[in-house]
């Protein structure tokens, strides 16, 4: 997959209809690019998550479509407009950001109703049933009279949420909201965001995360991004399934990355192909073992490619019995109350296992066969850096491992540097009105610049 976006479906974009366009935009601050060339569509009423890890420009980009930041270059449209030149508040935006940007001193209900008031969009007498109806979509309706220092993490991020859905926009943009939750309010969180789009299906979401679980659950498409580029785009299956390059790999889920050597490659009924390689070791050797793996295109005999192996698609095998399959060394066992996680070193290269709990797993130093399915591994272009650091808040996979874990940062891969471009000029924040730096709603202008500063989030009360 390339790292441009072909989907027809995300050009259908008109006046009042929802929908994002980034067209080649670059942003940067005194001479260095925080966004490079970056062009996108968002099709009315889908949910597109921007994921990478930190510095990767996906909050730039974000704040590009809000009008917190002018571009250095290329075009932003919302709903079929040119907005690059229009303030925020001119743009019709939702926005939702991780500090939850309440204002202290109001009641809910006057937080949620604050952007209708200042855009001066309704009619005053038609204020109370907008508040009332985003705050029952939230499920807040019944702490509108509560101040925000008297509800929890959670419930404060739906008051937040609640007053960005009032102005009923069509575009909501999120900065990763959930990241101030601790799991278990994310977990509930991520529901209700999933329940919201079901009822909003015709607004557009642009989703900005490093948490992989939060990309996978709720976008349409995942916008994979690194070092100010948009490196690829696809669906979140496409891009688990079938990742066309290592750092999408390496990011999108917990992966194995093998440099391999392709010994035959030959076409398959359902249109893809079907390698036959051998794995490589540390000096660049290869080994005796022979695996086969899919591949997306077809590859030359002696070409080097990245074997991509999911851990939950490994399996242990006996010695006996290992078709498709290759041997390693024990170097840790996990256990994860109901899985287990394994590592083996195969030819100086770390492999890791995920599986239900064993009643005798290996011990370390045993030689065991990891065996895989053709289907469920596959070749990817060998692209000399690794995988990426990862960045994701949970590296869980859908595997019966512990979904909290996280794995020790592979290296970071090296890339060169995009050459500096004009310099952007920021617009300050306080030109939306939020009581903070971060806005809630990109819609509000500039009539609270002396809102009090927002408080650190009260602990969760007791009602």
């Amino acid at each position: 997959m390339a790292a441009t976006d072909a989907d027809p479906t995300a050009r259908r974009t008109g006046r009042g209809s929802g929908g994002i366009r980034f067209d080649d935009v670059t942003v940067a601050y005194n001479g260095n690019v925080v966004l490079d060339s970056f062009t996108l569509d968002v099709a009315p009423g889908e949910v597109v998550a921007l994921l990478g890890p930190s510095g990767s420009g996906k909050t730039t980009a974000l704040r590009a479509v809000a009008g917190f930041v002018r571009p250095a270059s290329g075009r932003v449209h919302v709903g079929g407009r040119d907005v690059t030149d229009l303030p925020p508040y001119k743009r019709g935006l939702g926005m939702v950001v991780q500090q939850y940007a309440l204002f202290p001193h109001m009641r809910v209900e006057q937080n949620v109703a604050f952007g209708l008031k200042a855009q001066k969009i309704v009619a005053k007498s038609e204020i109370p049933a907008r508040v009332a109806e985003a705050l029952r979509m939230t499920g807040m309706a019944q702490y509108a009279k509560r101040y925000p220092r008297e509800l929890s993490g959670g419930q404060q991020q739906r008051v937040a949420i609640a007053r960005a859905l009032a102005i009923q926009p069509s575009v909501l943009l999120l900065d990763e909201p959930l990241s101030a939750l601790d799991a278990q309010l994310r977990s509930g969180m991520l529901a209700e965001l999933a329940r919201l789009h079901r009822e909003l299906p015709d607004v557009s979401i642009l989703y900005v995360t490093h948490d992989q679980i939060e990309a996978l659950t709720l976008a349409d498409r995942i916008a994979v991004m690194n070092e100010a580029r948009l490196v690829e785009v696809g669906t979140a299956r496409d891009l688990y399934k079938r990742p066309g390059t290592e750092f999408a790999a390496g990011f999108v889920g917990n992966s194995n990355l093998l440099p391999v050597t392709v010994a035959e490659c030959v076409a398959h009924g359902d249109g893809s192909f079907r390698a036959t390689v051998r794995i490589a070791t540390e000096s660049g050797a290869t080994t005796g073992e022979l695996v086969t793996a899919t591949c997306t295109e077809n590859a030359a005999a002696g070409e080097t490619r990245t074997l991509c192996l999911r851990p939950h698609f490994l399996g242990l095998a006996a010695a006996e019995h290992h078709d498709n399959a290759f041997s390693g060394t024990v170097t840790e066992v996990q256990w994860r109350g109901s899985a287990h996680r394994i590592f083996a070193d195969v030819h100086g290269h770390e492999v890791r296992l995920d599986t239900n709990e064993l009643r005798n797993p290996p011990a370390i130093g045993d030689e065991v066969w990891l065996h895989f399915s053709a289907e469920d591994a596959v070749l990817i272009p060998a692209s000399g850096t690794g995988s990426p650091s990862p960045d994701p808040v949970s590296a869980a996979e859908p595997a019966p491992a512990n979904p909290a874990s996280t794995e020790p940062a592979p290296a970071k891969p090296a890339s060169t540097k995009p050459a500096p471009a004009k310099d952007a000029v920021p617009i300050p924040a306080t030109a939306t009105g939020s009581p903070s730096p971060d806005p809630v709603s990109a819609a509000e202008p500039a009539l609270a610049e002396t809102a009090p500063a927002e408080p650190a989030p009260a602990e969760d009360a007791a009602r």
